[in-house]
Formats: structure tokens, sequence, C-alpha cells
């Protein structure tokens, strides 16, 4: 009976689909010289792991990294053997949050095995891709796992896609009102998720670096130019990435600057009102002291004077305040 987390267990020979084998049989297939097994693992348990590593004789160590969900991007050689790891950069739903996943991949000269945690989306459509273009396929397990490495790499561009749409989104919103705090935890939450495809793609370009030009492992000898491909398209993202991180920071900086330039107008139109509402006090102030010889208290017109030199007094505040932009 398989495992409940084999996704596909398929043997081929020169280039072309054999059969669907059952797990059992994967030892004899890894046997033959002209063949070789791939096979697919979906959220394995530690022990369908050791089944795994039991039947293709995994290194010890490369599955003890397998079996710990959040490594960082490597790629490291048993002997003859590759094992790598690969980050994967999803959406839950096209406005959702970025889910990360790892790929942890071994790859001997008769076998690939591919075992994913925390990744929605599996590599069913990179397995019929390859199955279409056998002369590739005849390079074996080699050409699979740039095939595996390249579907990983294609799957970052729309999450970028994605976050570069969100911060011109940000960006147009800075200027058709003041920015808030809600705001301002929108740049830093969209930062967090940059990083996150960061710590993802960086690692795996030193991973692609080695797999081309220089002493290269011999399971991947003669495949230079497509983990260049590889390499190329990873150092785009991370231009991109780079940007990204500098456009955000200018935008944080831009909305603590309007911040202040809207906190600077509203204390001149509090320091201007005060002004106003200060002058008729003042006056008001003097004429309520409580002296006999104050000569304008008799005065007949003494009342609508004071009313008549307030008024005057803050008509011609108000025309200097709107006239240097206070109101």
């Amino acid at each position: 009976m398989m495992p409940r987390m084999l996704v596909n267990c398929v043997a081929y020979q020169n280039g072309r689909k054999l059969a669907d084998i059952p797990v059992e049989d994967i030892s004899e297939y890894v046997g033959r010289p002209d063949c070789f097994v791939w096979v697919a693992l979906s959220e394995p348990t530690d022990d369908e792991l050791d089944l795994m590593a039991e039947e293709f004789g995994l290194h010890e160590l490369a599955v003890e990294d397998a079996k710990r969900p959040h490594q960082r991007p490597k790629l490291e050689e048993y002997g003859d053997e590759l094992f790598a790891v690969f980050r994967t950069v999803e959406r839950e739903s096209p406005d959702g949050d970025l889910l990360e996943g790892q790929v942890a991949v071994f790859v001997g000269r008769n076998y690939v095995l591919s075992a994913r945690h925390r990744s929605e989306r599996g590599f069913t459509d990179v397995r019929q891709r390859t199955e279409r273009e056998p002369e590739l396929l005849r390079h074996g397990s080699g050409y699979v796992f740039y095939a595996l490495m390249d579907a990983v790499v294609d799957r970052y561009f729309p999450v970028l896609d994605s976050l570069e749409e969100e911060l011109e989104r940000l960006e147009e919103s800075i200027f058709r009102s003041t920015p808030t705090r809600a705001s301002i935890e929108a740049f830093y939450d969209l930062k967090h998720e940059v990083m996150v495809l960061k710590h993802a793609v960086a690692p795996l370009m030193e991973v692609a670096g080695k797999l081309y030009g220089g002493r290269v492992p011999a399971l991947c000898a003669g495949l230079g130019e497509y983990f260049r491909d590889v390499y190329d398209h990873l150092q785009r993202v991370n231009t991109a990435i780079e940007q990204m991180r500098e456009m955000l920071q200018t935008a944080i900086s831009v909305s603590f600057t309007l911040i202040n330039l809207a906190e600077s107008e509203t204390t001149k139109r509090l320091a201007a009102w005060g002004a106003l509402i200060t002058i008729p006090t003042l006056i008001a102030g003097i004429y309520g002291m409580n002296f006999h010889h104050m000569p304008e208290l008799n005065w007949v017109f003494g009342y609508p004077l004071a009313i008549g030199l307030m008024v005057a007094v803050d008509g011609y505040l108000i025309y200097r305040f709107r006239k240097a932009g206070w109101l």
C-alpha cells in the first residue's frame, strides 16, 4: 500500500516514462543503470522519510535536514549525491497573506526525490512538461533537478508582481490624503513581505551560482546553460527586491514628512486662532480692571470704540494669517 504522502512515483528510461511503480519496487528500478525514479512527496512524516531513505539509500544527515521544515536554501554534496533546499513563496489567495514553504530535493544518479512542506502548489505541471521533452529528459535526474528549481524560481515572479502593485497603490495613496498610522503599518507589512521573498531568493542565488561554470557537481554536468538561466532569473528578482526596498524606505520617509507637515499646519492654525482670541481678551481684560481713574470708562463711545478696536485688530490679523497661509 502506498504511503498517504506519496504524490507520484514514476520510473523513466531513456527520457520516457516507463511506469508508475509501487514504493517497494523503488530500489529495484534504481539499481538499473539505464533508469531513474522520480518520487514526489507532500507533507511527509519522519517515518515516511525514513522509508524513502531506506529505498534510495539517502545520507542520514540530508534526511535529518529534510525533516526540519525551516531550513535556509542550500546545496550540499554527499559523494555523488546532491541535497538541496528551496523556499517556496506563494499567496493563499489573490489578496491573502504570503505562505512560506520548503522543498527538499534529493538527487542521485538514478533518482530524484522531492519532499515539500507547507506548499499548496505541487509540481505536477513540471512533471508533465518534462515528459513532453524526452530529448531533455534523457539528461536524467540532473535535468529534473533543474526543472524543479526553475519552477520554484518562476513562481516568485507572480508574488513579486503583486508586491509591486501593492507598493504602487500605497504610493498613490500618500498624496491623496494625509498618511495615518494605518498607512504606515501598511508600508511596514509590505516591507515584511518583501523581506520574506528576499530570504528565499538571496541564498538560492548562491546555490544556482554553484551549478554552472567552474567545478559543478557531476550530476549537473552539461546543464550549465540551464542553471545559468535560473541564476539570471533569480538576479532579476533580487534586483527588483532591492529597488522595492529602497522605494519603500523612501515612501515611509515621505509619509513621516507629510505627517510632520500636517502637524505643522495644524499648529499654525491653532496659533492663528489663539492670536485672534487673545487680542479681544486682552482689550476686554484691560477694561475689566477695577481702577477708579480710567477716563475711557466714562466716555459715551468707549464701548463701541473697544468693540471696533477688537474687530479691526482681528480683521487685520485674519488678513495677515491668510496671506501667510495659516488660515
